[in-house]
């Protein structure tokens, strides 16, 4: 076994190895970027070496600085996690050929799967069911439309060398094919360095089911069951569970055994995932190997009960599989859901920021933490806006939903916009919880995910209570300090001279302002809505519980308050509001009155698709840039006229700078 291994990466997985490598006494190296420096990879290192600007490939996809650390530290092993330089045959070539194990598959296995299209090749070759489709190297548009057309549709165009969603459409007419061929093969391009595409047969309604699979240097191949990741949102995966619900024994057996057969076929070693396209018929079709560790390892982990990357270290280290197919367990029901920063109601834009607050539920036998933040820390804009990974184990499905659920209302997030709220719609939705989604599903009724439009009458109405009783303590500890502690000045009851007091609290939800009036105190309160009154009996808040009568009727949340917000959930869903003053009045905003065009997250403009003078209507795409691995198309805010245009394609631009303005 190694003594010493560098680590190629940052953030939850570069922590994650950490952890393998402590509990087996290995060394660890880190690197870390200019943005990096203060990271917790950084810290829970044994040592750790800048090696550049922020930028990943000024940082993290330099793979001469990585090797050049290595050799300085005395390295015998390099693990790539995932994403960065992980599925880069050139740079596992360079490991090896600078006397350093690579821990991960051949630089020559990686070619194989690197080109979607001869993997299709290689995989139909050896037996493996793949999905009808084109793949050739011609890669004329005329060529491509009649291929299409024989094909038939719906059907896929997929970048060649892509990966993680990027370079994907669906096509639906020939007369569609042509403007998606464009926009595929201009995104592919600009994430991978290459615009080939393939075509293939769109299975509709399809599952995602992936194998994971181990291989060692001595010819030996394994799968450690499925994970099902159908839950997903342009392309991007949002729930992954193990065992699928989907799956019967039979089929299991069948997927296995064509993973098995798919990892002998390019002479696999180490970790890999083997990904299938399942029909509603049972029918499965080889997608791609993702050479490399998955995000979503753990959900095998808590299932099986083995510690996938000291399997992958083991086995860079020349051992054999440590187990034979059937000795591999499966135990329970595993769940992961991704944490992120970003704003679901705002099309999943994602955010950056120093995490404020940042509480996440305690570790235990059912449920894991895979973090590489903490309090405190800061959502950069160069790279994945990913929080945390929550994980979630129990014997069966129901009982893993349920504490998926308990684990999801125990998160909150301050700073950046999270997803949280949208993952505890998504954990409730039927489509999950009987196990019927299919990968399109979510994009087809993504509103049925999203946040209301009304804000729940018993939420509003627990958070205004919240924050009333909470003045009413801060003014009572105020006073007790005070020359005059019994004065009825001092008190934040609403007592007036003469009158009866009425307290006005104001709250924003985003652009959304909510002003209410409430009378009474200690406790008790009649609460003037918008909608109408209601009566808050018997209130009490101690220790983050909230209980409450509405009306007459008994009610509990957990309350969190603060000088500038209140988050309160009642078991089910949640509500935070900003506190705001009640005096201030906000201006228009509105999108028809606005006459300029912003940036809402500093990246790079890929894209100008309109210039002075040309005539846009409300909705026309302006400018796309690109930020966080994602492009985002900046639209007219009305109709009217471009009267310039201040950045061009390829220049890098900061939040809320004024990229186009319209003629007022």
């Amino acid at each position: 076994m190694f003594d010493t291994i560098l680590i190629a990466n940052r953030g939850e997985i570069a922590c994650r190895v950490i952890r393998t490598a402590r509990k087996l006494g290995i060394r660890t190296v880190a690197v870390f970027s200019d943005a990096d420096a203060d990271a917790q990879h950084v810290r829970l290192a044994d040592e750790a070496h800048h090696i550049g600007g922020a930028r990943p490939q000024d940082s993290y996809l330099r793979g001469d600085a990585i090797i050049d650390v290595a050799k300085k530290t005395g390295a015998q092993a390099i693990h790539p996690g995932y994403g960065f330089l992980s599925e880069n045959a050139d740079f596992a070539d360079a490991v090896q050929a600078a006397g350093i194990a690579f821990i991960g598959p051949s630089g020559t296995s990686m070619r194989k799967m690197g080109s979607k299209a001869g993997a299709k090749d290689l995989m139909h070759a050896a037996g493996v069911p793949v999905v009808p489709g084109y793949t050739g190297e011609d890669q004329s548009p005329d060529l491509l439309q009649r291929e299409a057309d024989k094909i038939g549709y719906p059907l896929m165009i997929k970048a060649a060398h892509g990966g993680g969603g990027k370079g994907m459409r669906i096509v639906r007419s020939a007369a569609e094919f042509a403007a998606n061929l464009q926009s595929c093969q201009r995104e592919a391009a600009n994430a991978f360095g290459r615009d080939r595409v393939l075509l293939e047969r769109y299975i509709e309604h399809p599952r995602h089911i992936e194998i994971q699979v181990f291989g060692d240097t001595h010819g030996g191949a394994i799968h450690l069951n499925e994970r099902e990741c159908s839950a997903q949102r342009r392309y991007q995966k949002v729930l992954e569970e193990s065992p699928s619900p989907f799956l019967t024994p039979e089929l299991r057996a069948q997927m296995g055994a064509a993973a098995v057969q798919a990892a002998h076929a390019i002479d696999y070693a180490n970790a890999g995932t083997v990904e299938f396209i399942v029909g509603a018929d049972g029918g499965f079709y080889f997608m791609e190997i993702n050479t490399r560790l998955q995000v979503e390892h753990p959900v095998t982990e808590e299932v099986t009960g083995l510690d996938l990357v000291e399997w992958q270290l083991r086995i860079a280290a020349g051992e054999k599989l440590p187990l034979a197919q059937e000795q591999i367990a499966q135990r329970g029901h595993a769940i992961e859901v991704r944490l992120y920063a970003e704003d679901p109601d705002a099309g999943f834009l994602p955010g950056s920021g120093t995490l404020q607050t940042l509480r996440l539920p305690a570790s235990s036998r059912n449920v894991r933490i895979d973090s590489g933040v903490i309090e405190g820390d800061a959502v950069t804009i160069f790279y994945d806006p990913m929080i945390a990974k929550l994980i979630v184990w129990d014997e069966d499905r129901p009982r893993a939903l349920a504490r998926l659920r308990e684990a999801l209302a125990a998160c909150e997030i301050v700073g950046p916009k999270s997803n949280i709220a949208f993952l505890e719609r998504l954990v409730r939705h039927p489509a999950i919880v009987d196990g019927s989604i299919d990968t399109g599903y979510l994009d087809r009724h993504l509103d049925e995910f999203l946040a209301p439009s009304q804000i729940d009458t018993s939420l509003l109405l627990a958070a205004a209570t919240a924050r009333l009783l909470t003045q009413e303590a801060n003014a009572h500890h105020a006073a007790a300090g005070s020359g005059d502690p019994t004065s009825p000045w001092a008190g934040a009851d609403g007592w007036r001279l003469g009158h009866a007091g009425a307290r006005k609290l104001a709250f924003a939800q985003g652009d959304q302002r909510i002003e209410l009036v409430a009378h009474g105190h200690a406790g008790d309160y009649r609460i003037d809505l918008s909608t109408g009154s209601h009566d808050v009996s018997g209130a009490r808040l101690a220790d983050e519980a909230l209980s409450m009568r509405i009306d007459g009727a008994m009610h509990r949340f957990r309350a969190v308050v603060d000088a500038d917000r209140v988050l309160v959930h009642d078991g089910l869903q949640r509500l935070r509001l900003d506190a705001v003053e009640v005096y201030r009045r906000q201006g228009d905003t509105g999108a028809a009155a606005e006459h300029r065009i912003r940036a809402p997250m500093p990246g790079r403009v890929v894209v100008v698709e309109a210039g002075p003078g040309d005539a846009v209507h409300a909705g026309d795409v302006v400018l796309v840039i690109e930020a966080m691995k994602m492009e985002l198309a900046l639209k007219a805010p009305r109709d009217g006229v471009i009267a310039e245009v201040r950045a061009q394609a390829g220049e890098f631009v900061e939040a809320d700078a004024v990229l186009a303005t319209l003629e007022q």
